[in-house]
Parts: structure tokens; C-alpha cells; sequence
């Protein structure tokens, strides 16, 4: 048997550690967990409406720190720096959200992708996009940014929050026979929907982004 795979995760939220640890635990439990959070990453990009310079400077530092501490790979957690991840050398680099688009390519002709803020939108549309055009198909994609949902999470309004995004949701729903959460943060509010009103299939990132791991050999 191969040795186990060490894997260097990079979280812009630590809320999600627990939650990816968990499904690695059952999914991949011989692999070696590096977590490491740098919340700026996010905050800058947002702030950039995209990763900025030295945003991309940073994820080239946490390449080469993966690579010392004898990381196999460096899985990145967050779709708002995915695309500027892939650009690092000297370690190979996975993006939680890169099975989820294949699987939506997959499931549907017409592809509903959701999210509260544009910098994480744009790219995972493009992943979509790129997903497509690896399988040679073409797909109808329909990209929706719950307007204000963000800020009134910022704000402490969860409340708000989870009603702009449970509307965005049932009114996408009813557009597309597929829906992409493009944050993981989303799919807590649509399991908790009534099963009766989530009418077409829906995609978060966590489960499918850790089961990559599996055929990944160290």
C-alpha cells in the first residue's frame, strides 16, 4: 500500500475546519490534515472584487510552506480564490468546487449557479464553464447573486441573510433543472427547507471537494 496523503487545506472562514474534517474523516480517513485559516484572503478579495496582488503573493507563500511541511497537495477551500490558487507552483493544487461543477455539467442542460458575493460568482461560473467545455457539451448557466445578503450577514443579520437566500433559491429553482451552491455556508439554510419545495438537485462543495482526495495518490 502507498503511503498516506498529506494534505495542506487553506480555509478563509474556520467554520468550515470542523465540517472538513469530519467528511475527510469518513472519506479519507488515512489521510494527514494540515489547516491553516488566513481570513484576509477573502476579506481582500471582496473588498478587490477579486484576488489582488498580494493576494496572489500570499497563496504563492502557503504553496511553498505546504511544500515544507512535505504536503502531497494543497486543497484550497475557498471558490473565491480558487483561480488564483491554480497559478502556484512546486505542489499540486485541488479546488473544493471543481467536482461539484463537473457533477453539474452533468446533471442538467440548464446549470443555476447561487452566491451572496460576486468575487466568489464569477469564478465558480467560469469553473462551470470550464467543467462544460472539458466534456464537450454545452450548458445554459444562469449565474444569481443574492443582492444584500452578504451585508446583512456582515451586519449580524442572519436572519435577513437566510431569507434573501432561501428567496434567490425557490425563485432559481423554478429556472433550472440543476442548482450549484457557490458557497458551502448555503446549503445549511437549504437543508433546512421543507423537501417538498427543493424541486431540482443541489450541489455544495464540502462533500464531493473531499472525496477528490481519494484518488490522489502521495
Amino acid at each position: 500500500m502507498g503511503a498516506a496523503v498529506k494534505v495542506f487545506l487553506l480555509y478563509t472562514v474556520p467554520g468550515l475546519v470542523p465540517v472538513l474534517s469530519g467528511l475527510a474523516a469518513e472519506q479519507v480517513p488515512d489521510a494527514e490534515l494540515l489547516h491553516y485559516v488566513d481570513g484576509s484572503l477573502l476579506r481582500d478579495t471582496i473588498a478587490n472584487g477579486g484576488p489582488p496582488q498580494h493576494v496572489h503573493d500570499k497563496l504563492a507563500a502557503y504553496a511553498r510552506f505546504a511544500r515544507e511541511c512535505e504536503a502531497d497537495v494543497l486543497l484550497v477551500t475557498c471558490s473565491s480564490i480558487g483561480e488564483a490558487a491554480e497559478r502556484c507552483v512546486g505542489i499540486p493544487v485541488m479546488r473544493i468546487d471543481q467536482p461539484m461543477c463537473r457533477d453539474a455539467v452533468r446533471s442538467g442542460m440548464r446549470i443555476g449557479v447561487l452566491a451572496t458575493v460576486s468575487s466568489t460568482l464569477e469564478p465558480t461560473t467560469r469553473l462551470v464553464r470550464r467543467a462544460s467545455a472539458e466534456q464537450g457539451v454545452e450548458r445554459d448557466i444562469r449565474a444569481v447573486l443574492c443582492e444584500g445578503a452578504f451585508d446583512a450577514l456582515r451586519a449580524g443579520d442572519t436572519e435577513t441573510h437566510d431569507a434573501l437566500v432561501t428567496a434567490a433559491f425557490r425563485r432559481l429553482s423554478t429556472e433550472v433543472d440543476v442548482i450549484v451552491l457557490a458557497q458551502a455556508s448555503m446549503a445549511r439554510i437549504v437543508s433546512g427547507l421543507a423537501p417538498e419545495s427543493v424541486t431540482v438537485p443541489v450541489l455544495s462543495s464540502p462533500e464531493s471537494g473531499i472525496a477528490q482526495l481519494k484518488g490522489f495518490k502521495a
